[in-house]
């Protein structure tokens, strides 16, 4: 799901920049109240996790790719807002270091996977978890929701910013300048490879990793920071 550079113009560039500004600012703020101590190293163990998760890379027509984030657990584990911090440093690390995903595009990438898959993780987790005992069997079933749910909505924002560029930026006759693919290729393309395949990868490494820590590591689960 990283973008590329030059797939992104530089209005959808600068727009997402700004839109994760706040997010990131927020993010620091309520980290800093509510996440406990002890809860620290999870963080950094988040962030590489996910960091790893997302070098597993399968290339998508348009300039994407798609793969695992693990945004939904460590929402799931340490609430949205810190989950955001955590994948953004991998993502940041990953376009600097890495070249993977466009240092240009990194708002853009931050908005898909570090905003939307934890936050839609997090609330399709609560809700299908509502009152499920730690041990529940439910809270699984919640955590594999969460993971298909949030990675899928992430990719069909990135199709939708992929398919409005030659909209927003075109020559003269219509010859688009960044990413060539409309909004009926490039969502079909993003969506369908993460509903059919990627979604499925997602949702079974995070239940997986969650019924793991429900078993071996029981006091992670149902303390999960609120945001």
């Amino acid at each position: 799901m990283h973008i590329q550079d030059g797939y992104l113009g530089p209005t959808t560039c600068g727009f997402f920049c700004l839109v994760m500004l706040p997010l990131w600012a927020a993010a620091a703020r309520v980290v800093k109240r509510t996440l406990k101590a002890r809860q620290v190293p999870l963080l950094a163990i988040g962030a590489a996790f996910s960091f790893v998760i997302m070098m597993f890379n399968v290339p998508i027509p348009g300039g994407s790719t798609g793969h695992a984030v693990g945004g939904a657990l460590v929402a799931i584990l340490l609430g949205p807002w810190a989950a955001l911090i955590a994948i953004t440093v991998a993502l940041v690390v990953q376009a600097l270091l890495f070249g993977d995903g466009g240092v240009t595009a990194i708002g853009a990438n931050c908005f898909n996977m570090a905003a939307v898959i934890p936050f839609v993780g997090y609330y399709t987790y609560r809700l299908i978890s509502a009152g499920a005992p730690k041990e529940s069997g439910r809270r699984v079933v919640a955590a594999f929701a969460a993971g298909y749910l949030g990675i899928n909505a992430a990719a069909l924002l990135a199709g939708i910013e992929f398919g409005i560029q030659p909209l927003l930026h075109h020559t003269a006759d219509g010859q688009a300048l960044y990413c060539p693919y409309g909004l009926k290729v490039a969502v079909a393309a993003m969506a369908g490879g993460h509903l059919l395949v990627l979604g499925w990868v997602e949702a079974i490494v995070t239940a997986l990793a969650f019924k793991y820590l429900q078993k071996q590591a029981p006091e992670l689960i149902g303390q999960e920071v609120r945001p």
